[in-house]
């Protein structure tokens, strides 16, 4: 049986976006790989540890191989490839080990430790930090809230913010509600600062349909009327409202047209 070929779009001539498919995992993540000129980021791994059936380092040395035909310029080689990731659940880091063994390729290892060490925050998690790419500057914020080692990644180059399952088109999975409106109250900060022109948040899935307030239940397969992944940089004050009214009860749901934030 053939896998399922990934969802690839271009977002500009330096970004790509992907989509795991739905036929290879229901929660068909979206990983983000972007070029610069010494080397490129890949933005999660997705939900599973078989090529065959989520064909990540096939589908990335392809699309590594066709940017690099088409910047002959950059002459590294191997050409560097970092690893990094929104958080470390399953569905995000899951295709680690495909990656691991890549010629010129690091991954960042998933635990809090390990994200502060190597991307070098000295404070943790309120310090933003800036990890170059080669012309393209990308900044790294700290995230925890869903998940202890989660970061938001901002790419100046083409004005998105990426924010894993932080902020998307769907649950809103808060694990400490301390922590996560500290990190969305510190993203509205870095969004609000004249240096920081965030043009639009892209998470890591999408699970609202088109009507607003109505959301596909967890192992939907088939979301044929489903909301655009790109959020407005205005939806974080509308998450940051909706985390006013929970009040802490394991379950507890706020219903928003985009979004539904979830107790966990």
């Amino acid at each position: 049986m053939t896998a399922p070929e990934p969802e690839i779009t271009w977002l500009d001539a330096d970004t790509v976006q992907l989509r795991q498919p739905k036929g290879s995992h229901w929660e068909a993540p979206f990983l983000f790989l972007l070029f610069g000129r010494e080397r490129s980021l890949l933005i999660d791994t997705g939900a599973t540890t078989d090529e065959a059936v989520f064909p990540l380092r096939t589908t990335v040395d392809r699309l590594t191989a066709e940017w690099l035909r088409r910047n002959p310029a950059v002459y590294v080689r191997p050409y560097p490839l970092l690893v990094a990731h929104s958080h470390a659940h399953g569905d995000h880091i899951a295709g680690d080990a495909l990656l691991a063994g890549r010629p010129g390729t690091t991954v960042v290892g998933p635990t809090p430790a390990q994200v502060i060490a190597r991307f070098g925050f000295r404070s943790w998690p309120d310090e933003t930090v800036v990890l170059d790419l080669g012309r393209r500057p990308v900044d790294v914020i700290g995230g925890p809230g869903h998940e202890p080692s989660a970061v938001a990644f901002f790419d100046r180059a083409t004005g998105i913010l990426f924010t894993g399952d932080t902020v998307l088109p769907g649950h809103l999975y808060v694990r400490d509600r301390a922590q996560y409106r500290a990190t969305i109250e510190r993203l509205i900060r870095f969004r609000d600062a004249p240096t920081a022109p965030v043009r639009e948040l892209r998470g890591a899935h999408v699970e609202m349909s088109s009507t607003p307030g109505v959301v596909y239940p967890p192992g939907t397969l088939d979301q044929p009327d489903e909301l655009p992944l790109a959020l407005p940089p205005r939806i974080l004050d509308r998450v940051l409202d909706a985390l006013g009214e929970l009040t802490g009860a394991p379950g507890e749901r706020v219903v928003r047209k985009r979004f539904v934030v979830v107790a966990d």
